[in-house]
Protein backbone atom coordinates (compact mmCIF):
# COMPACT_ATOMS: atom_id res chain seq x y z
CA UNK A 1 0.00 0.00 0.00
CA UNK A 2 0.94 3.42 -0.74
CA UNK A 3 -0.17 6.61 1.38
CA UNK A 4 -0.67 9.13 -1.09
CA UNK A 5 -3.69 10.64 0.29
CA UNK A 6 -1.79 13.70 2.29
CA UNK A 7 -2.25 17.13 1.98
CA UNK A 8 1.19 18.17 1.24
CA UNK A 9 1.20 21.41 3.12
CA UNK A 10 4.78 21.61 3.45
CA UNK A 11 5.17 21.39 -0.25
CA UNK A 12 3.21 24.47 -1.27
CA UNK A 13 2.96 26.18 -3.44
CA UNK A 14 3.65 22.97 -5.97
CA UNK A 15 0.73 20.78 -3.67
CA UNK A 16 -2.03 23.93 -4.41
CA UNK A 17 -2.40 22.45 -8.34
CA UNK A 18 -1.09 19.26 -7.17
CA UNK A 19 -1.15 16.58 -4.94
CA UNK A 20 2.32 15.40 -3.36
CA UNK A 21 2.59 11.91 -4.99
CA UNK A 22 2.99 13.67 -8.26
CA UNK A 23 5.23 16.47 -7.23
CA UNK A 24 8.59 15.72 -9.00
CA UNK A 25 12.09 14.78 -8.08
CA UNK A 26 14.35 14.01 -10.54
CA UNK A 27 12.38 14.15 -13.35
CA UNK A 28 9.67 12.01 -12.28
CA UNK A 29 6.65 12.07 -9.59
CA UNK A 30 7.50 10.51 -6.20
CA UNK A 31 4.90 8.36 -6.83
CA UNK A 32 6.71 6.37 -10.13
CA UNK A 33 9.90 6.25 -7.82
CA UNK A 34 7.82 4.56 -5.35
CA UNK A 35 5.85 2.23 -7.43
CA UNK A 36 8.95 1.34 -9.55
CA UNK A 37 10.96 0.61 -6.08
CA UNK A 38 8.61 -1.91 -5.00
CA UNK A 39 7.53 -3.33 -8.57
CA UNK A 40 11.82 -4.17 -8.61
CA UNK A 41 11.23 -5.74 -4.98
CA UNK A 42 8.61 -8.23 -6.09
CA UNK A 43 5.27 -6.20 -5.50
CA UNK A 44 3.12 -6.42 -8.33
CA UNK A 45 -0.32 -5.73 -6.20
CA UNK A 46 -0.74 -2.40 -4.94
CA UNK A 47 -3.43 -0.22 -3.79
CA UNK A 48 -3.25 3.91 -3.01
CA UNK A 49 -5.07 5.58 -0.63
CA UNK A 50 -5.97 9.21 -2.63
CA UNK A 51 -7.64 12.61 -1.02
CA UNK A 52 -6.04 15.59 -1.99
CA UNK A 53 -5.94 15.76 -6.22
CA UNK A 54 -6.88 12.24 -6.01
CA UNK A 55 -8.67 11.80 -9.74
CA UNK A 56 -4.97 13.64 -10.90
CA UNK A 57 -3.34 10.39 -9.44
CA UNK A 58 -5.62 8.14 -10.79
CA UNK A 59 -5.25 9.56 -14.18
CA UNK A 60 -1.44 9.70 -13.65
CA UNK A 61 -1.67 5.53 -12.96
CA UNK A 62 -3.83 4.66 -16.55
CA UNK A 63 -2.22 7.31 -18.52
CA UNK A 64 0.79 4.66 -17.40
CA UNK A 65 -1.11 1.92 -18.31
CA UNK A 66 -1.00 0.98 -14.25
CA UNK A 67 2.44 0.14 -14.59
CA UNK A 68 2.37 -3.39 -16.01
CA UNK A 69 1.10 -4.54 -12.57
CA UNK A 70 -2.31 -4.28 -10.54
CA UNK A 71 -3.15 -1.34 -9.30
CA UNK A 72 -5.78 -0.45 -7.34
CA UNK A 73 -7.47 3.01 -5.34
CA UNK A 74 -8.64 3.63 -2.02
CA UNK A 75 -10.61 6.81 -2.17
CA UNK A 76 -10.80 8.94 0.87
CA UNK A 77 -11.54 12.17 -1.19
CA UNK A 78 -14.45 12.60 1.34
CA UNK A 79 -12.49 12.63 3.91
CA UNK A 80 -9.11 11.67 5.33
CA UNK A 81 -9.15 8.90 7.63
CA UNK A 82 -5.56 9.34 8.78
CA UNK A 83 -3.23 6.41 8.52
CA UNK A 84 -4.58 3.67 10.93
CA UNK A 85 -7.73 4.24 9.21
CA UNK A 86 -6.35 4.31 5.52
CA UNK A 87 -4.77 0.96 6.54
CA UNK A 88 -8.53 -0.34 7.45
CA UNK A 89 -9.92 0.91 4.60
CA UNK A 90 -8.20 -0.60 1.99
CA UNK A 91 -8.34 -4.53 4.08
CA UNK A 92 -10.23 -5.75 1.23
CA UNK A 93 -7.40 -5.75 -0.97
CA UNK A 94 -5.23 -7.68 1.50
CA UNK A 95 -7.04 -10.71 0.84
CA UNK A 96 -4.45 -13.26 0.30
CA UNK A 97 -3.75 -13.76 3.64
CA UNK A 98 -0.07 -12.57 3.51
CA UNK A 99 1.56 -9.80 5.27
CA UNK A 100 1.88 -6.46 3.47
CA UNK A 101 3.91 -3.69 2.87
CA UNK A 102 2.83 0.39 3.38
CA UNK A 103 5.07 2.80 1.96
CA UNK A 104 4.61 6.59 2.35
CA UNK A 105 4.62 8.40 -1.07
CA UNK A 106 7.01 10.91 0.37
CA UNK A 107 10.08 8.46 1.77
CA UNK A 108 12.83 7.61 -0.89
CA UNK A 109 15.70 5.37 0.45
CA UNK A 110 18.26 2.75 -0.10
CA UNK A 111 16.60 0.24 1.82
CA UNK A 112 16.39 -3.32 0.04
CA UNK A 113 12.59 -4.03 0.63
CA UNK A 114 12.68 -7.72 -0.16
CA UNK A 115 15.07 -8.28 2.81
CA UNK A 116 12.90 -6.36 5.20
CA UNK A 117 10.08 -8.85 3.89
CA UNK A 118 11.95 -11.41 4.89
CA UNK A 119 12.63 -10.24 8.26
CA UNK A 120 9.34 -10.12 8.75
CA UNK A 121 8.48 -13.04 7.69
CA UNK A 122 11.33 -14.68 9.64
CA UNK A 123 10.50 -12.99 13.37
CA UNK A 124 6.52 -13.44 12.57
CA UNK A 125 5.88 -10.12 14.64
CA UNK A 126 1.84 -8.29 14.05
CA UNK A 127 4.27 -5.56 12.30
CA UNK A 128 7.54 -4.35 11.50
CA UNK A 129 7.85 -1.10 11.79
CA UNK A 130 11.78 0.49 9.61
CA UNK A 131 13.16 2.66 11.57
CA UNK A 132 16.40 4.76 11.76
CA UNK A 133 18.66 6.87 14.43
CA UNK A 134 18.32 9.96 12.60
CA UNK A 135 17.70 13.42 14.63
CA UNK A 136 14.21 14.34 15.46
CA UNK A 137 11.69 15.69 18.39
CA UNK A 138 9.59 12.09 18.42
CA UNK A 139 10.95 9.03 18.65
CA UNK A 140 9.32 5.09 19.08
CA UNK A 141 10.72 3.59 21.74
CA UNK A 142 12.42 -0.65 21.52
CA UNK A 143 14.12 -2.58 24.08
CA UNK A 144 17.03 -4.90 23.58
CA UNK A 145 14.95 -7.08 21.59
CA UNK A 146 13.95 -4.23 18.97
CA UNK A 147 9.85 -4.85 20.51
CA UNK A 148 7.92 -1.68 21.12
CA UNK A 149 7.76 -0.62 24.30
CA UNK A 150 6.34 3.34 23.92
CA UNK A 151 6.90 6.51 22.24
CA UNK A 152 8.03 10.21 23.36
CA UNK A 153 8.20 13.95 22.29
CA UNK A 154 11.28 15.14 23.79
CA UNK A 155 10.14 18.54 23.00
CA UNK A 156 7.11 18.40 25.29
CA UNK A 157 8.25 15.36 27.42
CA UNK A 158 5.06 13.60 26.69
CA UNK A 159 5.28 9.81 26.31
CA UNK A 160 2.66 7.54 25.41
CA UNK A 161 3.02 3.80 26.39
CA UNK A 162 0.69 0.73 27.79
CA UNK A 163 3.71 0.17 30.08
CA UNK A 164 3.28 2.58 33.42
CA UNK A 165 7.13 2.14 34.35
CA UNK A 166 8.63 2.88 31.33
CA UNK A 167 11.69 4.38 31.52
CA UNK A 168 12.65 6.15 28.42
CA UNK A 169 16.46 6.25 29.43
CA UNK A 170 16.35 2.37 29.34
CA UNK A 171 15.02 1.57 25.59
CA UNK A 172 16.24 2.32 22.27
CA UNK A 173 14.99 5.87 20.67
CA UNK A 174 14.50 5.41 17.17
CA UNK A 175 12.58 7.22 14.30
CA UNK A 176 9.60 5.60 12.23
CA UNK A 177 10.79 6.01 8.44
CA UNK A 178 6.66 5.36 7.26
CA UNK A 179 8.06 2.48 5.96
CA UNK A 180 6.21 -0.71 7.87
CA UNK A 181 5.29 -4.58 7.07
CA UNK A 182 1.49 -5.93 8.65
CA UNK A 183 0.16 -9.04 9.39
CA UNK A 184 -3.20 -9.21 8.06
CA UNK A 185 -4.57 -10.60 11.62
CA UNK A 186 -4.01 -7.34 12.21
CA UNK A 187 -7.58 -6.48 11.02
CA UNK A 188 -9.21 -7.76 13.61
CA UNK A 189 -7.90 -5.43 16.05
CA UNK A 190 -8.95 -2.54 14.43
CA UNK A 191 -12.72 -3.76 13.89
CA UNK A 192 -14.24 -2.14 16.86
CA UNK A 193 -11.80 1.60 16.27
CA UNK A 194 -13.47 4.36 14.53
CA UNK A 195 -12.77 5.17 10.40
CA UNK A 196 -10.03 7.59 11.38
CA UNK A 197 -6.90 7.17 13.94
CA UNK A 198 -3.10 7.21 13.76
CA UNK A 199 -1.52 4.04 13.14
CA UNK A 200 1.26 4.65 15.61
CA UNK A 201 -1.16 5.53 18.72
CA UNK A 202 -2.71 1.99 16.98
CA UNK A 203 1.06 0.14 17.29
CA UNK A 204 1.10 1.62 20.72
CA UNK A 205 -2.31 0.53 22.12
CA UNK A 206 -1.51 -3.53 21.27
CA UNK A 207 2.68 -3.25 22.11
CA UNK A 208 1.78 -4.65 25.65
CA UNK A 209 0.35 -8.03 23.98
CA UNK A 210 1.91 -8.30 20.87
CA UNK A 211 4.97 -8.28 19.16
CA UNK A 212 5.81 -4.87 17.31
CA UNK A 213 9.39 -5.45 16.37
CA UNK A 214 11.52 -2.00 14.84
CA UNK A 215 13.91 -3.08 12.38
CA UNK A 216 17.07 -0.58 11.49
CA UNK A 217 18.57 -1.56 8.15
CA UNK A 218 22.10 -1.20 7.87
CA UNK A 219 23.84 1.70 6.04
CA UNK A 220 20.59 2.92 5.31
CA UNK A 221 19.92 6.50 3.61
CA UNK A 222 16.51 7.83 3.73
CA UNK A 223 15.17 11.23 2.59
CA UNK A 224 11.71 12.76 3.82
CA UNK A 225 10.69 14.31 0.49
CA UNK A 226 7.82 16.41 2.79
CA UNK A 227 9.29 20.31 2.18
CA UNK A 228 10.62 22.22 -0.14
CA UNK A 229 14.18 22.02 1.04
CA UNK A 230 14.16 18.52 0.66
CA UNK A 231 13.79 18.30 -3.00
CA UNK A 232 17.34 19.26 -4.42
CA UNK A 233 18.49 16.50 -1.42
CA UNK A 234 16.16 13.90 -2.87
CA UNK A 235 17.25 14.65 -6.52
CA UNK A 236 21.01 14.15 -5.52
CA UNK A 237 19.83 10.93 -3.27
CA UNK A 238 18.75 8.82 -7.00
CA UNK A 239 21.21 10.41 -9.31
CA UNK A 240 23.82 8.71 -6.49
CA UNK A 241 21.75 5.38 -6.55
CA UNK A 242 22.10 5.13 -10.21
CA UNK A 243 25.42 5.83 -10.44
Amino acid sequence: MIFAAGLGTRLKPLTDTLPKALVPVGGKPLLQHIIGKLKQSGFDEIIINIHHFGQQIIDFVESNNHFGIRIEFSDERDHLLDTGGGIKRASWFFDDGKPFLVHNVDILSNIDLAELYTAHLKNNPLATLVCSERQTARYLLFDNDDHLKGWINESTGEIKSPFPDLNPRQTRKLAFSGIHVLNPAIFSDMTDLPDRFPVIDFYLSLCNRENINGFVPSDLHLIDVGKLTSLEEAADFLHSQTL
